[in-house]
């Protein structure tokens, strides 16, 4: 089971390792296994979406989720993107930033830091709303109930977490953006460029979840036609075509994924950011852990087992929290790849523990009110 779900993963790992190693020695091969890890680790959320929409859908539909989509998500959002980020910052054109990441490491490590500040705000700020929204948002099931709790209180307040942000923002483009780390370490006030780019970053997440929620309500309202359809069907004694039907339902459904999945690369991509600027080593990572996110969510589908691991949602976008305020520190201040890798590994771990805790807590209840019921009382 395990092989056959992620048989093509793990050989596109020792690839990708393979390459790394080659292209720039045993540090490349370290930083792309980092880079594996924060791809697989802020995209499980998005495993877990993917997979109870996924199971709705027939298996036609399944594979083209994981053929075509698995091209746009990994050679489209993962491959490109990057490059066109550079690009922009650097305003420069996306073939001379693919020349210049291969041909030219030095000139490309200059414009790549000279516009790291813009890249920072940009993708600080992306990140920044995704953990906003998910720590405001009222939720049954609470990892760090301290924190939560009092904050999803404070969550009702219409558009808080794009009033922190741009308070974040100006605080940031007022303090770390005036003195700018530039190449060759000299300093510059960035403030106008921060502030122009985490602003362009949040309209950025604002369009992508505007987007995303005018898909799921298309989704929604297919199911209900097709659950209509096929009530009408039942009450006139005629066939309902159901292939047609799961075409529909699914289309949308592909669809929506695609734009999802699409809004939950970014945090992988400007994440990345925070680790290196090299677009080979990017590309690589963000590959690897993007076949991974794929076969993940068919092994959650298959196995059914999207609850078992609570918490695991809670630090993802913790570590996406944590990703943001690093991308906005080192506007500023430079921070070393291993470090920044570590802390959404860490929340991962620290997270999937504590799940693995609740479950034996929850199994070991369960026990005691089980013997309970069947022990018999005294003197009977």
């Amino acid at each position: 089971m395990i092989l056959k779900t992620f048989g093509w993963s793990f050989a596109i790992t020792v690839l990708g390792l393979a390459v790394a190693v080659a292209y720039g020695g045993w540090e490349a091969f370290g930083i792309v296994a980092i880079l594996c890890v924060l791809e697989i680790s802020l995209s499980f959320d998005n495993a877990v979406v993917n997979a109870g929409i996924l199971q709705k859908m027939n298996a036609f539909w399944q594979k083209i989720f994981l053929t075509v989509g698995v091209l746009i998500a990994v050679f489209g959002m993962r491959l490109v993107f990057p490059v066109v980020i550079v690009a922009i910052s650097a305003k420069i054109g996306p073939v001379e930033a693919v020349d210049l990441a291969l041909n030219d490491a030095d000139r490309y490590q200059e414009l790549v830091t000279d516009a790291h500040p813009s890249i920072a705000a940009f993708g600080g700020m992306f990140l920044l709303m995704i953990f906003l929204d998910f720590i405001f948002e009222d939720r049954d099931i609470q990892w760090l109930r301290w924190i939560e709790r009092p904050l999803a209180k404070l969550g009702k307040v219409d558009m808080l977490s794009v009033c922190i942000a741009l308070v974040v923002l100006l605080i940031t483009s007022m303090t770390f953006a005036t003195h700018a780390h530039q190449h060759g370490g000299a300093h510059v006030d960035k403030a106008q460029t921060v502030l122009i780019s985490g602003i362009a970053g949040l309209i950025t997440y604002l369009v992508v979840g505007g987007l995303s929620g005018y898909f799921e309500n298309k989704l929604e309202e297919e199911e209900e036609r097709e659950h209509e359809a096929e009530e009408e069907a039942k009450r006139s004694g005629k066939k309902v075509s159901a292939v047609q039907l799961a075409g529909k339902a699914a289309f949308f459904m592909f669809l929506y994924l695609e734009v999802l999945d699409a809004s939950f690369s970014f945090d992988g991509v400007i994440g990345a950011f925070a680790v290196t600027n090299d677009i080979v080593l990017m590309a690589l990572g963000l590959g690897v852990g993007a076949m991974y996110v794929r076969s993940l969510t068919v092994y959650l589908v298959r196995q059914g087992t999207l609850d078992d691991y609570v918490y695991l949602e809670h630090g993802a976008h913790y570590a996406i929290g944590a990703l943001a305020v690093v991308l906005m520190i080192t506007i500023q201040y430079e921070i070393p790849e291993i470090v920044t890798g570590s802390i959404g590994v860490l929340l991962i771990a620290w997270s999937f523990w504590s799940s693995v805790r609740r479950n034996k807590r929850l199994a070991e209840a369960e026990g005691g009110s089980s013997q309970d019921k069947t022990e018999v009382p005294s003197g009977v």
